[in-house]
């Protein structure tokens, strides 16, 4: 079933698709399609938190130009899928078993339009929670390229030992809906000034970003639950104890990187096979969102990783 996608502010090819899917637990989700007959495979774009289809258009303008399809996903509690919670402004899951859920919907719908393969992976932030769990999982993909991947969350140091604890007993005790510490129902692009922003370094990206934002309020997300960050420290725990796949991967992880923990990041590419580590200097957690030279260069490196 067709779901709407404003390719007027994606800016993706002129052949983008909105389609509803639905997880096995009925929830329903948005995918996004672009340059469905890409000859040299599909791509599957797995957004960070907060994120939607329409944020990663010009993504898919540089894949569809070196010949892969690209399909995306608005994960459960964001964009246009289904919202748990009253407030639809909570990032919220109860577990991130949820989001593969979500990518067993997106899978089977890849088959059933038969897009083209081999199929590859690109994680930014959550998403590359998501994707590693995927490719644990043994999931389908030939290649996996990640992004700033949120492997571990960069937590003050001395929240660090009771941040978990306190997620833990918020969810405990009744309070798992209700905002992480600090956080609130502002969009982060809509209420941050460009300077001094933990995104980009680019002002273009940052206008791209701010002019979705306020052209489709609906698909903007607050800050998480304590649910989700419970859900997401449990599983960046769960994750760092096993083994890498085998599925051969890049990871760019910027110098500026304020958001992810880097350390997790440089601890599982040192201890993963077939695998490479891209510093990219001088960029913040966005590389898909950077100065052209920074983003042009990822890019550059992800479509020889896909390729090789």
């Amino acid at each position: 079933m067709n779901a709407p996608l404003d390719n007027t502010v994606a800016e993706g090819p002129e052949d983008a698709q909105g389609f509803w899917l639905h997880a096995d637990d009925d929830t329903r989700l948005r995918a996004g399609l672009w340059n469905q007959s890409g000859p040299r495979g599909t791509v599957f774009l797995f957004p960070g938190r907060t994120e939607y289809v329409e944020k990663y258009g010009r993504t898919a303008t540089d894949l569809a130009r070196a010949g892969f399809a690209t399909l995306t996903i608005d994960w459960r509690g964001q964009g246009m899928s289904d919202r748990a919670l009253t407030d639809p402004m909570v990032g919220h899951v109860t577990d991130f078993a949820e989001y593969q859920k979500d990518l067993n919907a997106l899978l089977t719908f890849a088959r059933a339009q038969s897009l083209p393969e081999p199929y590859h992976v690109l994680a930014h932030s959550m998403g590359g929670t998501i994707a590693l769990r995927a490719l644990i999982r043994g999931l389908p993909f030939q290649t996996a390229v990640f992004s700033a991947p949120m492997w571990g969350i960069l937590i003050p140091a001395w929240q660090r030992p009771v941040a978990p604890a306190l997620a833990a007993a918020a969810c405990t005790v009744g309070l798992g809906s209700r905002y992480a510490p600090g956080t609130g129902p502002q969009t982060y692009v809509v209420q941050t000034p460009f300077a001094g922003n933990t995104l980009t370094t680019d002002p273009d990206m940052w206008a791209y970003m701010t002019a979705q934002a306020k052209a489709l309020p609906r698909l903007s997300l607050g800050g998480p639950s304590f649910q989700w960050l419970h859900a997401a420290l449990k599983e960046c725990s769960a994750l760092y104890q096993l083994a890498s796949p085998e599925t051969p991967s890049l990871c760019g992880l910027g110098s500026l990187e304020r958001i992810v923990d880097p350390i997790p990041i440089r601890n599982r590419m040192a201890r993963w096979p077939n695998s490479r580590l891209s510093h990219v200097e001088g960029a913040e957690h966005e590389l898909l969102m950077e100065r052209p030279i920074l983003r042009d260069r990822f890019l550059a490196e992800a479509v020889a990783q896909f390729m090789a």
